[in-house]
């Protein structure tokens, strides 16, 4: 009984992790979107992102996400209830990310679309202490010729922020 109490609390302090020193109190994350093609539709070059993140709040009032476009405003991060009872939780992709969240934010200038302005965001906390954010909306659409078209409201876009001190500016 012991045995198994002892691999119990074992394999329980190996699925948790702290992860406090991703809270940015005063400070911020913030860094450009990446600029290949072929991971971004949606967003122009040379935007940037900024994020505010509060860990002791992950399930109830995260941070709040600015890009320099003005798409994203100081827009709450809003938690899926939801997911925090689903294996979803344990998102994993990739090396080197310690914990994947998910959410959604609403964008601060309407689509236009009449499709709705939310938008979900993937944020990694990585093992070198930057934060990756993914933003994710719609998907091509069928042309009718039958290609495949973007619509303009496709969003597909992989931030790479770093700790900086200070809020958001934008």
């Amino acid at each position: 009984m012991k045995r198994r109490l002892g691999l119990c609390l074992g394999l329980l302090c190996v699925t948790c992790r702290d992860l406090s020193s991703f809270s940015t109190g005063g400070g911020r994350y913030e860094g450009p979107v990446v600029e290949a093609d072929f991971v971004r539709v949606g967003v122009d070059a040379g935007v940037s992102a900024c994020l505010t993140i509060d860990t002791d709040h992950l399930q109830d009032g995260p941070g709040s996400l600015s890009t320099n476009d003005a798409r994203f405003q100081a827009a709450p991060l809003r938690p899926i209830p939801q997911i925090w009872h689903d294996p979803f939780s344990t998102l994993s992709f990739g090396e080197g990310r310690l914990k994947n969240l998910l959410y959604v934010v609403r964008a601060s200038t309407s689509f236009g679309d009449g499709n709705g302005d939310d938008v979900f965001v993937v944020v990694s906390l990585m093992q070198s202490g930057s934060v990756e954010v993914r933003l994710l909306r719609g998907a091509p659409g069928v042309a009718a010729s039958g290609t495949t078209a973007p619509p303009a409201s496709n969003l597909f876009a992989v931030f790479d922020l770093a700790r900086a001190s200070g809020p958001c500016s934008y």
